[in-house]
């Protein structure tokens, strides 16, 4: 899987969530960009993602991200 095809899963994945069709993200979006990425959705972006990618994150890796595009990173370390 490309980069690009696992950042438009994960675009369809901040949609949903944020039922919002007309959201768009980018490398640089962090949840100061969204108003409603509150603790809460954020962690239902990790279980979806997790679970279209049958990927795991551990708490610690997530500490560390900052944004959207250092978790595509992350994710496309894991495949």
């Amino acid at each position: 899987m490309t980069r690009e095809e696992v950042f438009a899963t994960v675009q369809d994945i901040f949609r949903d969530i944020f039922d919002d069709q007309t959201l768009e993200i980018t490398d640089t979006t962090n949840a100061d960009d969204i108003e409603d990425w509150d603790s809460m959705n954020h962690l239902n972006l990790v279980s979806a993602i997790e679970k279209k990618f049958s990927i795991r994150f551990a708490l610690g890796e997530l500490q560390t991200l900052n944004n959207v595009g250092a978790m595509i990173d992350l994710m496309i370390q894991k495949f």
